[in-house]
């Protein structure tokens, strides 16, 4: 079986102003490298549906998604920021509810056995977004959505969340910590964005707070003894992955020095332990990543690695 590649036109819409780093060129870049690389052969398209408020407010607060739907700008040329970092134009709402809707599909998909892997090329990111507050360019927390939707309409019992971003997943992590059902690992550059992770004592959390300049050996060495054990023996049913990108050395908007074959290496081993307990079904979601060519080929790697070479 070939991978579910999940994306929306609605998720171009989503603008916060000409010089903000998340950008619609973002998709544009992921692509044109899929394209060129040859990789779009290997992937069949969907259409993300619309997130329900049933299925946001399983892990958000419904205050919070009202608060958001709300403030959606009625008019084209209106911008309304929710914090200091993340806005919304017209278009932003439709693409947050795309987004997590992205996430739904591809669990339905994976656990219908109809494609063994799923990759959301979506935006707005996720991973920041906290239960009842946005940050970090998210509103809703897209792999949360789709890791509850797992756990109430699949009925499994373990599933385990795997963020590399190079900021914490500090949104997951507050929707998640202390839930047995859910493993929540992250590795970030630390001290660094949003400041969160390195003292959480949760017993289902495994952060790798990492300093910058970071590198492959350095990440593979943490990796192997943080959290590959511990997603070992959780033996998840379900393994769902926050991709971000912006760890690469390319990349300015942090101080990692990573490179597309750690990035391989990662999603290597994540399929590795996907086939090993859960029927090699895993989902990813986009999350960050701003230098273009940098993240096109980071992608492009990553969903090679998806689709598996067995």
């Amino acid at each position: 079986m070939n991978l579910a590649f999940i994306s929306h036109h609605e998720c171009q819409n989503h603008q916060m102003g000409v010089h903000h780093p998340e950008t619609p060129d973002r998709l544009h870049a992921i692509n044109d490298r899929l394209i060129a690389s040859g990789m779009e052969m290997l992937v069949t398209h969907y259409d993300a549906p619309i997130a329900t408020f049933e299925q946001l407010t399983r892990v958000h607060d419904p205050d919070y998604v009202r608060m958001i739907e709300e403030a959606a700008p009625k008019a084209d040329d209106e911008i309304t920021w929710i914090d200091g970092d993340t806005a919304m134009c017209r278009g932003t709402l439709q693409a947050a509810r795309r987004s997590a809707g992205a996430a739904i599909l591809a669990v339905d998909l994976v656990m219908g056995d109809k494609h063994h892997a799923a990759f959301c090329c979506v935006r707005p990111p996720g991973h920041h977004a906290e239960r009842a507050r946005s940050m970090g360019f998210c509103f809703f927390n897209n792999v949360a959505v789709g890791a509850a939707h797992a756990l109430a309409m699949h009925g499994l019992e373990r599933v385990a969340i795997v963020d590399f971003d190079v900021h914490h997943g500090n949104g997951t992590e507050d929707i998640f910590k202390g839930n047995e059902q859910v493993l929540f690992c992250s590795s970030f550059q630390h001290p660094f964005y949003p400041g969160t992770g390195a003292d959480c004592d949760a017993p289902n959390v495994v952060n790798i707070p990492l300093p910058e300049r970071t590198a492959g050996k350095e990440f593979k060495a943490a990796v192997e003894d943080g959290w590959l054990p511990r997603i070992d023996a959780f033996a998840p049913q379900l393994i769902m992955i926050s991709a971000g990108f912006d760890g690469h050395v390319e990349d300015d908007m942090a101080h990692f020095n990573l490179r597309e074959p750690d990035y391989a290496w990662i999603t290597r081993q994540l399929h590795d332990l996907a086939v090993k307990h859960a029927r090699e079904r895993i989902v990813s979601c986009l999350e960050g990543g701003y230098d273009l060519s940098a993240l096109g080929r980071c992608v492009s790697t990553h969903v090679d690695e998806l689709i598996g070479h067995a």
